[in-house]
């Protein structure tokens, strides 16, 4: 399925406002508005991430001075919470965008980060281009199939890469690959670079578009300047360095919960019969459905509770890594620690509810035309990312008998 959307046609600009007024309140309910046509018919949501980028979303974190919103990571979760109250699809496609900020722009910066600084200040979103179905791990570590080969004074850029979560919609692309004898490396090349194919065709139940296609490299030029090697310990490859994108999913899934609590009351206020054998005609007074929404609500609640507690324990890492901290590592652990305690409460509390929604609206509530069908497709599709079985299976082997948690990729 490819688009007839042209994804380069994504522009931006106005700054972030410093008056203490919040520059996405109108832009998510403009969103939020749109979010089931474009789940129902698979409409790329072009105009919200344009509004998104002129309001420069993705410079959350970056220093209010330089243009950004002076948010920490705490700041970050919150508003991809927001945003996926919204429209998850729309906030899962800044994902990796986050994680490349944190990584490269904050975490590690350098001079070769002096122009991505300058594209995220401008509105401009990363994606990722890293999976590889012919790897026998998902994640972890082994070379990738993806060569960066040396030509003259540059490098070409060979290979296919999947789940490419926001790629599509992207304006640069932090590319894995292996350059032969030498390893790994981290490649950032703009999208529009010639050789590079962006293909629409994730076929998933739920995040259906989220830009997650394939991503074709076919003899792509690249500069020395746009490459990374691995070599040299560089902050982004340091243990538990992805352990922000783990908890930006969970947050979306909050979201989810979040905006099924809000639709699971306007269910109930406009329905209007209930069945003849009930507790109560009326069914806003009806106990059996004022329960469930009791449990919607207080799912939700204590649901972004918990991937709050996570976004704290990952700023608490952040601030030791600014002050030059000893115990980095043992505080990147805890923050992966309560990552993945979150995820698994999260993963169960919105699956449970997006299903108990249905319980609220009776068969009305299966039309088509509501489009709450997508609340729990997108939260079991986010959710299936990383099973919570896996992640239950290390916490209770850290807490019993002391195993750390593995550094990589999905802690």
């Amino acid at each position: 399925m490819t688009s007839p959307v042209s994804p380069a046609s994504i522009k931006s600009a106005a700054p972030i406002t410093g008056d203490g007024a919040d520059p996405f309140e109108g832009i998510l309910q403009r969103i939020a508005e749109g979010a089931v046509e474009r789940d129902r018919s698979r409409l790329h949501p072009v105009e919200a991430l344009r509004e998104l980028k002129n309001a420069r979303f993705g410079a959350l974190s970056l220093p209010r001075d330089e243009g950004g919103g002076g948010a920490g990571l705490r700041g970050v979760i919150e508003q991809a919470i927001r945003l996926a109250t919204a429209d998850a699809n729309v906030a899962h496609i800044f994902r990796n965008h986050f994680l490349f900020v944190e990584r490269f722009l904050v975490a590690g910066p350098d001079e070769r980060g002096a122009e991505w600084r300058r594209a995220v200040l401008d509105g401009a979103i990363f994606g990722l281009a890293s999976t590889e179905l012919d790897r026998k791990q998902t994640g972890g570590a082994s070379d990738f199939s993806t060569l960066l080969t040396p030509d003259g004074d540059g490098y070409r850029l060979t290979g296919r890469k999947y789940y490419s979560t926001g790629t599509f919609y992207a304006d640069f692309v932090l590319v894995r690959a292996t350059i032969p004898g030498e390893g790994g490396a981290s490649i950032v090349v703009p999208t529009d670079r010639d050789g590079i194919e962006r293909i629409d065709d994730w076929d998933g139940i739920g995040q259906r578009v989220t830009g997650s296609g394939t991503t074709v490299f076919d003899n792509v030029a690249v500069q020395p300047r746009e490459v990374l090697p691995d070599g040299g310990n560089p902050p982004y490859l340091l243990p538990f360095t992805s352990t922000l994108a783990q908890v930006y999913v969970t947050a979306i899934i909050v979201g989810i919960l979040k905006a099924a609590e809000r639709d699971a009351a306007t269910l109930l206020k406009g329905r209007g019969r209930n069945f003849y054998f009930a507790p109560s005609e009326r069914t806003v007074e009806d106990p059996i459905l004022l329960q469930a929404i009791g449990r919607i609500s207080s799912d939700a609640f204590a649901a972004e509770l918990a991937v709050l507690a996570a976004a704290d324990a990952l700023e608490r890492v952040s601030i030791a890594r600014a002050e030059g901290r000893t115990d980095l590592e043992e505080r990147a652990h805890e923050a992966s620690l309560i990552a993945a305690k979150a995820k698994i409460v999260v993963d169960e509390l919105a699956l449970r509810s997006t299903t108990a929604l249905f319980d609220v609206g009776g068969a009305s509530a299966a039309l088509r035309e509501r489009g709450l069908d997508r609340h729990w497709r997108n939260a079991r599709t986010l959710a299936s990312h990383n099973p919570a079985s896996y992640k239950a299976l290390a916490v209770g082997g850290y807490e019993i008998n002391g195993t750390r948690l593995p550094s990589l990729g999905f802690f």
